[in-house]
């Protein structure tokens, strides 16, 4: 089964969200993604605040930039968001954009290094496990969470280059591709991983047919999940996830 979500841009207005987020529980959107790109909006509180608002709406943060987060903190936000909204809440990591962790004194020589420790300390945690490590950069003293998910929570991981998603593969529970993402790479993707695949599609359009072959194209090399997404410049964000709410009847991608 491919679901079908959208993207709330954290180019919007955070005082905007609320509307959008009742249109998409409204309209049956199965999923909102939210995005913590500097220096916007933070993640973790927008996606509190969708879930609060919602009772059956899926919340996914995808990419919380690790750099940016100490991990046990990271692990203890998302436990404590799966505990109040159980069964909603989707994390995607990844090692965020360079320059932007270079302005906040976070860049790493490494990146691939801190997200691989930092995956599976994030994972350990989520599981309910106490936590020693001594990495390069994770560094962890017996921590464990006091109020750990009741089930181990699923870690996302995304970006575009290929030693990013070749670890996306080897750690992560699943793998998130940007819209710079064309079907080929959607396939090429898809063929070497077994886990879910969420894919972030870009387009303005409402033109049924038009989005609707465009989802079955990208669902057909693989996405298990298709996430549609607006352009910066694009206004009426609630019109655009009623829209995509719209389609959810449309069972042509469904089939694969």
């Amino acid at each position: 089964m491919i679901t079908l979500g959208a993207v709330y841009r954290p180019q919007l207005p955070p005082e905007n969200l609320r509307s959008v987020v009742l249109a998409a529980e409204e309209s049956g959107v199965d999923s909102l993604w939210l995005w913590e790109d500097c220096f916007l909006e933070s993640g973790i509180a927008c996606a509190s605040a969708a879930l609060a608002w919602t009772s059956r709406l899926k919340v996914g943060v995808g990419l919380l930039p690790v750099p940016l987060r100490n991990v046990a903190l990271t692990a203890m936000e998302a436990a404590t968001l799966d505990r109040l909204f159980p069964g909603r809440v989707m994390i995607g990591v990844g090692h965020g954009v360079q320059d932007w962790m270079g302005q906040v004194g976070a860049r790493v020589s490494s990146p691939l290094t801190l997200l691989r420790e930092y995956t599976g300390a994030l994972k350990a945690l989520l599981a309910g496990e106490r936590v020693t490590v001594e990495g390069r950069y994770v560094k962890l003293t017996g921590v464990a969470l006091d109020w750990p998910p009741p089930a181990p929570m699923p870690v996302y991981v995304g970006g575009h280059g290929a030693k990013t998603l070749a670890l996306a593969g080897e750690v992560g529970d699943g793998t998130i591709l940007d819209a710079s993402a064309d079907v080929d790479h959607v396939r090429a993707i898809s063929a070497t991983r077994e886990h879910p695949v969420i894919v972030y599609v870009e387009t303005d359009s409402r033109d049924r047919a038009f989005v609707t072959d465009l989802v079955t194209s990208v669902a057909a090399a693989g996405a298990t999940s298709v996430i549609l997404q607006q352009s910066a410049t694009s206004e009426d964000p609630e019109g655009f996830v009623r829209f995509v709410g719209s389609l959810d009847g449309v069972s042509a991608w469904r089939r694969g």
